[in-house]
């Protein structure tokens, strides 16, 4: 083997090893990239008057759904209308109507909105199980998706309870892919601002069609359209 043979092969092993390094290090990146949004969510920073920050449109989000925020979209700029919603909420739910979205506010505020995948997802949820039902009985739905997540008997999330097995024959049929329309988001909003026609239902089925003795016998607080509701 010459010398210009072995220089090359070395020279290939050499651009072999850091096209290696190269692509650990970007799949690195991407897999840290993806963990970063998600610490974000979880811990929000503290927000007032003036700032700028990616955690804004998730707080006005929220106070958009609850019927705070009347801006008919979301920034990243906390101003005047933001800082007014933030006190309106404080005050509603005895905080210190401060104005400032710190610790206490996001907690309280996660525990009774929703962000904007949660609503997508109660929308989809929805109109899968209830597209056919008066707007009272797709409100209903929601609520029990909604009293679901408040009772300690069930996930915590609002994709946990959806996605629970076996809770909900839309999902395992596939008709929860639907796309849901303007009224089931409505009923999805009406739901987490409290609406709750069922009287704390954790249950529904269709009597024409549920063979399960065990739903038949809990105990049942309302009937809309084609669902009994029950506890």
């Amino acid at each position: 083997m010459n010398n210009n043979m072995s220089n090359n092969m070395n020279n290939n092993k050499k651009k072999k090893t850091m096209h290696k390094w190269v692509i650990a290090v970007c799949s690195m990146m991407i897999a840290f990239s993806a963990i970063l949004p998600a610490a974000q969510a979880a811990s929000p920073s503290i927000l007032s008057y003036g700032t700028t920050s990616l955690d804004v449109p998730d707080l006005q989000f929220r106070l958009k759904v609850l019927g705070y925020f009347k801006n008919p979209t979301v920034t990243t700029y906390y101003g005047s209308m933001t800082q007014d919603a933030v006190e309106r909420f404080q005050a509603d739910f005895g905080l210190k109507a401060d104005g400032v979205a710190g610790s206490k506010t996001w907690s309280l505020l996660k525990q009774v909105s929703v962000n904007k995948n949660e609503l997508d997802l109660l929308a989809r949820i929805i109109y899968a199980e209830a597209r056919g039902e008066s707007y009272k009985g797709q409100v209903a739905v929601g609520a029990v998706v909604m009293n679901r997540v408040q009772s300690s008997s069930f996930p915590n999330t609002i994709r946990e309870v959806i996605l629970q097995s076996g809770a909900f024959t839309a999902v395992d049929d596939g008709q929860f892919s639907l796309k849901p329309d303007s009224s089931a988001y409505r009923a999805a909003t009406d739901a987490v601002r409290g609406v709750d026609p069922t009287g704390n239902a954790l249950y529904y089925f269709n009597p024409n069609t549920a063979t399960s003795s065990w739903i038949w016998s809990r105990k049942q607080t309302v009937r809309i359209g084609n669902h009994i509701f029950a506890v």
